[in-house]
């Protein structure tokens, strides 16, 4: 199982913790060429005893997340031939989600749009089909299924063991059984190696992936991470007479989901295993598990799924089970798993990973480590990417306990968390309120998506703002359309308070800064640059703006969610020498937008300087005094129209606000919305980070060439984007509309041409202003030109669209410029 028995004194890198991660590492990286690698475990190889040793395999591929489903996919493709020990490790037998109610049928025509998008072959079946894959199934309590013929079952120690064994062959990679890690070395703040009980392992870098012990090790380095072990049923019957024949088999029927009861099931040979989250959840962290993932069975939790276990599969009614336990796993608080650097330079973690993902994640996770880049876009594991409350107990709990109740639900896109709340408020937080606020969460932030006193614009706009129903009118209200349009007439406020603010400054700050940035930003005191920050291989990281308020001083503004991601990148780049320091000043500083084409007047009425259109131009920044508020304006709207982002001492935000909103009264000013926001923005065609934008893409694809200067020197990326210039796109964003009377999307959504899915909708709203659906989808450069016939689907059904211009609102930019 090894190529030694004694530990090594020293290592390129230890990894801590053998099950399917800490193999899957191992063997990517000896893959990359990486060598003198030691993976340890406490247990024993390879069956070490973690939640790798007792998962049931079940590897359902369809994921509304993108990389989640990338990750399954490559999961499939990797553990598809696997031998170990002249023993098969994976079976793609295809796997099965039932729906009970209409809403599930519903639910699963989604999901088979999505699976499309992403490329994922699956199909939507008739109660009968279901029943010809899984003849136990009874197909009259059922409505139907979606069914993917390449979903596998995976013997998951085995896989792990296989992976293991061909690191172990490569020359690249040594694994140690039965060694416990007692702590991490630590040396003037940088993590040299780890001690065990058979002694010390210097290394170079440690990486944890450690799992549902996640919380032990970090926790003795003052380290915690958001995530908490929960326990999960799982039960395997005795013998079934119908599955007589299949008694020497792994498993013949595909996998199985029954997730309006909670539940999964798979075969084993002539008996029948059962997985159940329908219970209150049972949450623990680290130091909670002993030597085995898992705790003797609580039958109390098991009786609804007995139930609906013995009326979707007949067969199983009065039978015995010959195996019952509670299987320890880790839940993160978003369910994407963490992995990336930690505070102590040399500590890495791979942590909340099942064995479905675990495949692709260890993959993405080696490639970064190798290179700083990876294939699949990976801001959905990067651990840098939690907001400062997210390891807070109480967000904790709240959070994994929620996700452990809806992990099977049917989730809107909209749907809002109910607890906790009230984490973060802007200063002028009660002036929403007062407004009749509906509130969403973002990244702990109150977010008012639209606010009922601006329900009187629908007097003057609601024929303009087409009535929903059913799923899309969920978590919306007309009255968004209603603020979209009064924000193109009059003046609208809009709580900024969220966006994440960085002060960069030093000697060093200019050519850093340049580094970082793809587009040129030397450029005089008082100019704003709009920036795509790249990675090596040209994808696209984040972007943002940089604000020169001084020689040696810059102001970084980017959006509330990617705020902890976007300052990690660029401390992780940053000279240690002393020439740049970096901080965070989103919580020293608040913000108040004003956009509209009559925020001039506004401003001008309460500002001492002036700010008509020659002194204060386009994508320029001034100090003002507001009133009696002190302040810096930055000229630019996200809405398209002219306007300014205004910031200011967090303790004068509520002056701010009230200054502005009463000189606005004259102005018709009114408080507008998130949902309105993402409208105007999109019908300007103005790009998402996360969406619209990811390392999936570079500037060239996505349509922002134009803030890219490669003759301004070296920077972050500039090879890659000169190759890529100099080759060609063959996939661009587009713009996409449809004025079909059915048109409906809500993002995600498979775009066709032909017959043959072509891309997806990365954004797409309602553009109230133009009077059609506008979204964009990155599609073949062969079906980008204006015009191309289109066709999306939405659910079960498809309507028609075409390539459009981009924008379709105020292309010449003449009224942000008036």
């Amino acid at each position: 199982m090894t190529n030694a028995t004694k530990l090594p004194q020293h290592a390129r890198l230890v990894i801590v913790g053998a099950g399917i991660v800490g193999c899957g590492l191992a063997y990517h990286l000896t893959k990359l060429g990486w060598r003198d690698i030691v993976v340890v475990d406490k247990g024993p190889l390879y069956e070490t005893g973690g939640s790798t040793s007792h998962a049931p395999g079940l590897i359902f591929q369809t994921n509304y997340s993108k990389f989640m489903t990338q990750c399954a996919m490559y999961s499939v493709a990797l553990y598809k031939d696997q031998v170990y020990q002249d023993t098969q490790c994976a079976y793609q037998v295809g796997g099965v989600e039932v729906a009970y109610t209409d809403a599930r049928l519903r639910e699963l025509h989604r999901k088979q749009s999505v699976a499309a998008a992403y490329g994922l072959e699956g199909h939507v079946i008739a109660p009968r089909e279901v029943a010809d894959l899984i003849p136990i199934l009874d197909p009259t309590v059922i409505k139907g299924g979606y069914y993917v013929p390449t979903d596998m079952d995976v013997r998951g120690w085995y896989s792990a063991a296989a992976l293991a064994e061909q690191a172990i062959a490569g020359g690249g990679a040594q694994f140690f059984g039965n060694v416990d890690v007692l702590d991490v070395e630590i040396t003037d703040g940088r993590a040299t190696g780890v001690i065990t009980d058979r002694g010390v392992i210097k290394a170079d870098q440690v990486l944890l992936a450690t799992n549902v012990w996640a919380s032990v090790l970090p926790e003795r380095l003052g380290l915690r991470f958001p995530i908490l072990g929960v326990e999960h049923q799982y039960a395997i019957t005795e013998p079934l007479a119908e599955l007589a024949a299949d008694k020497d088999l792994f498993v013949r029927h595909p996998i199985l989901r029954h997730q309006d009861f909670s539940m999964y099931f798979r075969q084993h040979g002539d008996a029948y295993g059962i997985g159940n989250y329908r219970h209150e959840s049972l949450l623990f962290e680290g130091d909670y598990v002993g030597a085995k993932a898992e705790r003797e069975f609580t039958p109390e939790h098991f009786q609804v799924a007995q139930r609906a276990a013995e009326e979707l599969l007949p067969p199983l009614r009065g039978k015995r089970y010959t195996r019952q336990f509670n299987g320890f796993m880790a839940f993160s608080t978003d369910m994407g798993p963490i992995a990336g650097e930690t505070d102590i330079p040399g500590l890495l973690v791979c942590l909340g990973i099942w064995v479905t993902h675990a495949g692709g994640v260890s993959k993405t996770m080696a490639e970064w480590m190798d290179s700083g880049t990876s294939e699949f876009a990976m801001h959905e594991m990067w651990s840098r990417r939690f907001q400062p409350h997210a390891t807070a107990r109480t967000w904790m709990y709240a959070r994994v306990d929620r996700q452990y109740q809806e992990v099977y639900d049917i989730i809107h896109p909209l749907q809002q968390m109910e607890h906790p709340r009230n984490v973060r408020v802007a200063p002028y937080h009660q002036r929403l309120v007062e407004q009749g606020a509906h509130f969403h969460a973002s990244a702990g932030w109150e977010v008012a998506h639209w606010y009922e006193a601006n329900a009187h614009l629908l007097d003057e706009y609601g024929d303009c703002v087409p009535e929903r129903s059913g799923w899309e009118a969920m978590n919306w209200s007309r009255i968004q359309g209603a603020e979209h349009l009064a924000t193109r007439d009059k003046t609208a406020l809009y709580n900024i308070a969220n966006f994440a603010k960085f002060e960069v400054r030093g000697l060093g700050a200019l050519p850093f800064l340049e580094y970082m940035a793809a587009n040129r930003i030397d450029r005089p005191v008082g100019t704003m640059v709009y920036t795509t920050l790249c990675t090596a291989s040209g994808g696209i990281k984040a972007d943002l703006t940089v604000t020169r308020t001084g020689d040696e001083q810059y102001m970084v503004l980017t959006g509330a969610g990617t705020g902890p991601a976007d300052l990690a990148w660029l401390r992780l780049h940053a000279p240690t020498d002393g020439s740049v320091t970096i901080d965070d000043v989103s919580s020293l500083l608040t913000g108040v937008a004003l956009w509209g084409p009559r925020a001039r007047d506004v401003l001008a009425h309460v500002a001492e300087e002036d700010v008509s259109n020659l002194v204060f131009p386009y994508f320029t920044a001034m100090p003002l005094t507001i009133g009696t508020v002190p302040a810096v304006a930055l000229r630019l709207s996200y809405a398209g129209e002219l306007g300014w982002e205004i910031y200011c001492p967090s303790e004068y935000g509520l002056n701010l606000w009230d200054t502005l909103w009463e000189a606005g009264q004259p102005h018709g000013i009114f408080a507008l919305g998130a949902g309105a926001f993402n409208s105007l923005r999109i019908e300007k065609g103005y790009r998402a980070v996360g969406s619209d934008l990811t390392t999936d893409y570079n500037p060239y694809e996505a349509g922002l060439g134009w803030a890219v200067r490669l003759k301004k020197g070296d920077f972050l990326g500039r090879a890659a984007l000169i190759a890529a210039k100099q080759a060609g796109v063959t996939r661009t964003l587009c713009c996409i509309t449809s004025d079909a009377p059915d048109a409906m999307a809500l993002g995600k959504e498979p775009v066709f041409v032909g017959g043959r899915a072509v891309g997806y909708l990365t954004s797409v709203d309602y553009g109230y202003s133009v009077g059609k659906l506008v979204g964009y989808a990155y599609l073949p450069v062969e079906h980008a030109d204006l015009g191309t016939p289109l066709e999306i689907q939405y659910f079960d059904r498809r309507f028609p669209a075409q390539v459009a211009a981009d924008p379709q609102y105020d292309a010449a930019m003449t009224k942000l410029k008036s």
